[in-house]
């Protein structure tokens, strides 16, 4: 069994995976802003992680003990056009999903790499690799993370650490309930925003994309990119088949 760090565990996806990882018998290291949200999880140890702030993730991985896998999990996303969104919520978005995520990554990463073994866990997105309107600064921010995700992949790998990016499409988190919306009055682009819901597409629940982590986590020779749920899948297929000369949209919509 191994000792995972979990990033974001208080709640969704984070949450989700957690449980799952502790149900197997897995050592969890849960952390969390607020880690009094963390209480009533069954899992090893709970900390404060804060994946913005370096001394946060600096006291994290110095408490947790040894870490063999990490899951960066932690992440938020927002409502908006690219044509009004303030700047500051963009890069609020890369500070949490992307610097945030190679943060952690940097902190557990000379233990691995000193000891020959080692997992990096990326939850990433099908928006890693594919874009939404009204979702664009999350899936920029999650382009970027699947760049570090992969150079990693080839810089940590030499030295035994594997990296995998978990991509799952729309999750019944509450993620997007929960994000911040930006639109004026008589905001142009709102029917693009109420036909939202018809390009996300089918959700699958935390639970799934939790089985597929710890599913991932468990291979000896686990992938690199891991489409969580087959509406995950279907997605990123399309988007490998279609053409490059033209802005791709899995599902199609008059607005």
């Amino acid at each position: 069994m191994s000792s995972v760090l979990v990033t974001g565990a208080s709640r969704g996806i984070g949450r989700a995976i957690a449980l799952e990882l502790a149900r197997r018998g897995h050592r969890v290291i849960a952390t969390a802003r607020r880690p009094g949200a963390l209480a009533d999880l069954p899992v090893d140890r709970k900390l404060r992680l804060d994946v913005t702030d370096q001394d946060s993730v600096d006291a994290a991985v110095r408490d947790a003990g040894e870490i063999d896998v990490l899951v960066s999990n932690a992440g938020e996303t927002v409502r908006a056009p690219l044509e009004t969104v303030p700047l500051e919520e963009v890069e609020r978005l890369f500070r949490l999903n992307t610097v945030g995520a190679l943060r952690v990554a940097q902190a557990v990463l000379p233990a691995m790499r000193e000891r020959g073994s080692g997992h990096l866990v990326f939850v990433s997105s099908i928006q890693g690799r594919l874009v939404l309107p009204i979702i664009g600064p999350y899936a920029a921010s999650k382009w970027a993370l699947e760049a570090i995700a992969e150079t990693l992949a080839i810089e940590a790998g030499h030295f035994g650490v594997d990296v995998s990016i978990v991509q799952p499409g729309a999750v019944s988190s509450g993620g997007g309930e929960r994000a911040k919306v930006f639109f004026t009055d008589d905001d142009p682009y709102t029917p693009l925003h109420d036909r939202l819901s018809a390009l996300r597409g089918e959700a699958v629940t935390p639970e799934e994309v939790a089985v597929t982590v710890a599913t991932t986590i468990e291979q000896p020779s686990p992938p690199l990119r891991v489409p969580a749920g087959a509406p995950a899948e279907k997605a990123l297929r399309a988007r490998k088949q279609a053409p490059e000369n033209e802005p791709f949209l899995f599902a199609k919509i008059d607005w």
